[in-house]
């Protein structure tokens, strides 16, 4: 089971994607073509129904035109600053 940090993690991926696609101006079939993905994939990784690995993250920077470690560090933003409000984890 996934714990709430590892779904903020994947919803802060999809925000950075959404935004970052959205910001080129690309739709998902465009940035899929790019990516060499399928454009379903696109829209479950946006709405975070789907864990891309590695190798699809490394392709959809790519496609944004963008360097990968620009994109993570964006999405660690992200993170950082939803975590701050997940309610603690009880010992």
């Amino acid at each position: 089971m996934r714990s709430d940090l590892d779904f903020a993690l994947l919803r802060s991926f999809a925000a950075e994607l959404k935004s970052r696609r959205t910001e080129l101006g690309i739709s998902q079939e465009q940035l899929a073509l790019r990516a060499e993905v399928n454009r379903t994939f696109v829209g479950k990784i946006e709405t975070g129904k789907n864990q891309p690995t590695l190798a699809v993250i490394y392709r959809l920077s790519e496609g944004l035109e963008c360097e990968l470690s620009e994109l993570l560090t964006s999405v660690i933003k992200r993170y950082r600053k939803e975590v701050k409000y997940l309610p603690k984890a009880k010992s």
